[in-house]
C-alpha cells in the first residue's frame, strides 16, 4: 500500500529543487544584452534558511545556468548547486552515493519533462501546481501553490512541521 504525503514527508532528510518553474515562474525576461532574468520568492529563501538550519540538506539540479541563480541560492546558504545539468539522474545518483543518502528521504521537487527520470529514484515527488501532466501523474504531493510563487516554502513547511521543525524553529526565534 502507497503511504500518503504526510507519512512520506517524516523521513524526509533531503530537498532536492529544480530551478525553473519550481523556484521561478515559467516566464523569462530577456534583457536587451540578452540575459535572461528570473524572479524568485522570498518566502521560499526564508524556508531554504530555515530547513538548512534545522540541519536538512538542499540540493538543486538545474538544466539551467544562470549565474544570478547559483549567487542567490548560495546566499541563502546553499552549497550543492548543480546547474546546466543536462542528465539530472546522473548528478542525483552521484549526489547521493558521494553523501551516502538513502533516496528514501530525498524528496525531489521538479515541475517538467527533464526532472521525471531523477524524480523517479527519489523516495517522494513533488510539484507545483503548474507542473505539466506527467510529472503531475508521478507526483506524491502536488503544491496548491505554482512554481516562483512559494510552493518551496509550502513543500518545506510542511515537511518541517511533520517532522516537529517548523515550530521549534518559530519557538527559538521569539525567546
Amino acid at each position: 500500500m502507497k503511504k500518503n504525503a504526510k507519512e512520506l514527508f517524516r523521513g524526509v532528510h533531503t530537498f532536492i529543487f529544480d530551478v525553473d518553474g519550481v523556484f521561478t515562474d515559467s516566464t523569462l525576461l530577456i534583457t536587451s544584452e540578452g540575459e535572461l532574468l528570473r524572479k524568485m520568492n522570498v518566502r521560499d529563501g526564508y524556508a531554504v534558511k530555515i530547513a538548512l538550519g534545522c540541519g536538512y540538506r538542499i540540493c538543486i539540479i538545474s538544466g539551467g545556468s544562470n549565474e544570478g541563480v547559483a549567487k542567490r541560492l548560495g546566499a541563502l546558504g546553499v552549497t550543492d548547486i548543480f546547474l546546466g545539468t543536462d542528465d539530472k539522474l546522473s548528478v542525483l545518483k552521484s549526489y547521493t552515493k558521494k553523501h551516502s543518502l538513502d533516496a528514501a528521504g530525498i524528496l525531489y521537487m521538479g515541475d517538467d519533462i527533464p526532472d521525471i527520470p531523477a524524480m523517479e529514484a527519489a523516495g517522494m515527488v513533488c510539484c507545483p501546481q503548474d507542473s505539466v501532466p506527467e510529472v503531475k501523474a508521478i507526483s506524491d504531493y502536488i503544491s496548491h501553490i505554482n512554481g516562483g510563487e512559494g510552493c518551496v516554502r509550502d513543500i518545506i513547511e510542511q515537511v518541517l512541521k511533520v517532522n516537529g521543525n517548523w515550530q521549534q524553529h518559530f519557538n527559538a526565534a521569539h525567546d
